[in-house]
C-alpha cells in the first residue's frame, strides 16, 4: 500500500473528531474504513458524521450502496484504492479512518483467495441457525477452526455463517486461507496511528453515554424506519450491524425497548474488545491514549511530523 495514514481504534473512542482536526490543519482527505457507514440510511447508529461535518471535511466511501445490498471486504478494497488513487492524484494524503480491522488489514496485506458464497449452503446455515442458536453453529466453528472461532463472537452471525461456509466449501478453515493468501506490501512507507485507551472502564462509560445519545437523537426511530420499508429481514448484513440488531429485534416484537438497549451496549462493548485484540496484533503502530486530553494536539504533531519528513 502506498503512502498513507491510518488513525485506528474501538468504537467510539474519538477516532472521527481527531479525523476532523486532521482535515482542517494538514493536505489529507477522509477515507472512512467502516462496514456500516457505506449503507445509507444507516446513520444514528454508526455515528455517521452529519452534513455539517461532512461540509467541513469530506469522507469518502459512505453511503455506497442500499441496505439491501451486501459489501464485502474485497469491495472495500476496490473502492478503497480507487479513493486513494484519486487523493494522491491531486497531491493530497489518504487518511484511512475507522474500526472495522478486517477491511484494513485486507488493504494492507491483500485477500484470501477464498470461494464465492453459496446461497443453498447459506439458507440451510440459516435454518439450522434457526433450531439450534448462532452459538451451537460457534461451537461447530470452534472444533473445525479454533483460530477463526476465537476471532469470532458466538453471536457474530454473519461471520460464523461465512466460516462454515468456506470450511464445508473447501475442507479448509478460513483462518488458513487468509495465513496463506496476505501477500501484499504491509506498506512501510505508512504511519499506523492507534487512538485507544488505557482504561477499558472509560471507553465502557463512553459507548454507554453514546447509546443514550443516539436514542435521544432517533435511533429507534431510525430502525423503525427500515423495518417499515418492508424489503429487508435481520438476515441482510446491513441489519445485522451492532445496535440495528438489537433494536431490530425490538420493532419485530421480540424484546422490550429495556431488553434491546442492554443488548446493544453489551454488543458494542463486545465489538470493542474485539477491535482491541485486532490492534494490539498490529505491528508497527503508534499508541495513543483516547481519554488523554493531550492526544488530540499529540496526534496531528505526530501526522506533522511525519508528513514534513516525507518532503
Amino acid at each position: 500500500m502506498a503512502s498513507s495514514i491510518l488513525l485506528m481504534g474501538p468504537t467510539g473512542a474519538g477516532k472521527t473528531a481527531l479525523a476532523i482536526t486532521l482535515a482542517e490543519r494538514l493536505p489529507v482527505e477522509i477515507v472512512s474504513v467502516d462496514s456500516a457507514m457505506v449503507y445509507r440510511g444507516l446513520d444514528i447508529g454508526t455515528a455517521k458524521p452529519d452534513r455539517a461535518t461532512l461540509a467541513r471535511a469530506p469522507h469518502h466511501l459512505i453511503d455506497l450502496c442500499d441496505p439491501t445490498d451486501g459489501y464485502s471486504a474485497g469491495l472495500f478494497v476496490r473502492d478503497a484504492e480507487r479513493a486513494m488513487a484519486d487523493i494522491r492524484g491531486r497531491g493530497r494524503i489518504p487518511l484511512l479512518v475507522g474500526g472495522t480491522m478486517l477491511y484494513f488489514r485486507a488493504l494492507a496485506a491483500g485477500l484470501a483467495s477464498l470461494p464465492v458464497r453459496d446461497p443453498e449452503l447459506r439458507r440451510a446455515l440459516d435454518e439450522r441457525a434457526a433450531r439450534e442458536g448462532w452459538p451451537a453453529l460457534h461451537a461447530e466453528l470452534a472444533r473445525a477452526d479454533p483460530a477463526a472461532a476465537d476471532r469470532i463472537a458466538p453471536t457474530d452471525a454473519q461471520r460464523i455463517q461465512r466460516a462454515l461456509e468456506v470450511h464445508a466449501i473447501t475442507g479448509r478453515p478460513i483462518s488458513a486461507g487468509y495465513r496463506a493468501d496476505w501477500r501484499r506490501d504491509p506498506g512501510r512507507d505508512s504511519l499506523r496511528l492507534v487512538v485507544a485507551p488505557r482504561d477499558r472502564s472509560w471507553l465502557h462509560e463512553r459507548l454507554a453515554r453514546r447509546l443514550d445519545t443516539m436514542m435521544e437523537q432517533g435511533f429507534l426511530a431510525e430502525v423503525e424506519g427500515l423495518y417499515a420499508r418492508g424489503d429487508l429481514t435481520a438476515a441482510h448484513p446491513a441489519i445485522r450491524t451492532v445496535g440495528y440488531r438489537q433494536l431490530w429485534a425490538h420493532v419485530a416484537g421480540e424484546a422490550s425497548l429495556d431488553e434491546a438497549r442492554a443488548r446493544a451496549l453489551a454488543a458494542t462493548r463486545q465489538l470493542a474488545k474485539r477491535q482491541l485484540t485486532w490492534l494490539k496484533r498490529e505491528p508497527d503502530v503508534h499508541w495513543f491514549d483516547a481519554a488523554d486530553a493531550a492526544t488530540a494536539e499529540d496526534v496531528p504533531e505526530r501526522v506533522r511530523t511525519w508528513a514534513l519528513g516525507r518532503t
